[in-house]
């Protein structure tokens, strides 16, 4: 599939000049066709070191320059207004931090950077130079997540005591090479990849929180950091959250249960945007976003429960936001961004404990 790099947004409003550094899975399906598929951007320039992956990206974005490296994409600069760092999360900080004195808009993938205090920095540092910096914590536009925010808002659960979130999966050879070498002062395991999307996402519903238990284990063979955790949040608002992530699991829970004095939620499969761009859709497909209705969650209390079907996930709001804040006038317009980076600090503040209290109980 051929993908044409997108025009600018209109008269007056050229196209925001992007380049994309890492062609792996987040640079190939997220990124990459969130993009394209949006008209206020333009994808001029990929890197990657890979072969097999320059190929791919030749193919599918022929408009764009091919790179090997980070650094070379710095040297364009110039030439540009936004880099997206999609590499691995170890890269984050240093990457980021160049490229905001190269002058750049800066997107960075979660997690944000492998210690707080480096995001701090990175945040401080885009403020002193004028520049726009956000975080592609994406899931917060997963369909599911959205139908649950919107259950909050409606007051159907009444005052809520306790929410139960999981990405577990079956996966027992760690695929990727660098995941596979990484420690977690790389960023690498479970809790910094999976579990920066759940502290993430119950930040988002329940307010600010802290650690009050936590678990961390390694399970497959070769694993240096964990693929097996639980961690549990209890939030200023009075919630408790119960946060799983493990990468060995055979037989997958609930994506979500909340319970309240009012009824519970419960929820099964995982949103399905990113398997629909593995299997070749677009962003701009009709069906993009839409899951089937049965994997629709239940509503109420056992013995009268009912079906509510899943919001269309939106994961193209992310650049939608973006471009609109860019286009504004950047860090001077009173646009929000599509995430403030102060969020994903204090998700990185909570993994901090959550690996003190762990391993003070190893």
């Amino acid at each position: 599939m051929s993908i044409e790099a997108t025009p600018g947004s209109g008269p007056g409003k050229p196209s925001i000049r992007t380049a994309v550094a890492g062609f792996g899975l987040s640079g190939r399906v997220f990124h990459a066709p969130l993009i394209t598929a949006n008209s206020a951007y333009s994808l001029d320039a990929i890197a990657t070191s890979d072969a097999g992956r320059q190929e791919d990206a030749s193919a599918s974005y022929p408009a764009a320059q091919l790179v090997n490296s980070p650094a070379d994409l710095l040297a364009l600069a110039g030439d540009l207004d936004l880099i997206v760092l999609g590499t691995p999360p170890a890269t984050h900080y240093p990457l980021a931090k160049a490229a905001l004195e190269a002058g750049l808009d800066v997107v960075v993938d979660k997690p944000f950077a492998v210690r707080s205090a480096e995001g701090q920095e990175l945040m401080d540092l885009a403020a002193r130079l004028d520049r726009v910096l956000t975080v592609f914590q994406n899931r917060r536009w997963d369909g599911d997540f959205l139908t649950v925010q919107g259950l909050l808002e409606s007051g159907a659960l009444g005052t809520v005591t306790r929410f139960e979130s999981r990405f577990e999966r079956w996966s027992p050879e760690v695929s990727k090479a660098w995941k596979a070498d990484a420690t977690a002062d790389d960023g690498g395991g479970v809790l910094f990849d999976l579990g920066t999307h759940l502290i993430d996402q119950s930040l988002q519903l329940f307010g600010p929180a802290t650690v009050i238990h936590a678990e961390l284990r390694a399970r497959r063979p070769g694993e240096k950091t964990d693929d097996d955790v639980f961690v549990a949040l209890q939030h200023d608002s009075g919630v408790v959250s119960h946060l799983w992530m493990n990468m060995l699991c055979a037989q997958q829970g609930p994506r979500y249960r909340l319970l309240g004095s009012e009824g519970g939620f419960t929820k099964h499969g995982v949103d399905p945007q990113e398997p629909y761009i593995v299997a070749g859709g677009g962003p701009l497909d009709e069906e993009y976003g839409v899951e089937g209705a049965e994997w629709a969650g239940l509503l109420g209390r056992d013995g009268h429960l009912d079906r509510l079907s899943t919001e269309r996930g939106a994961y193209p709001e992310f650049y939608r936001i973006l471009a609109d804040k860019i286009n504004d006038g950047g860090t001077a317009s009173p646009l929000p961004l599509p995430v403030n980076p102060s969020g994903p600090i204090e998700v990185l503040k909570l993994i901090e404990k959550a690996r003190e209290l762990a391993l003070h109980r190893a």
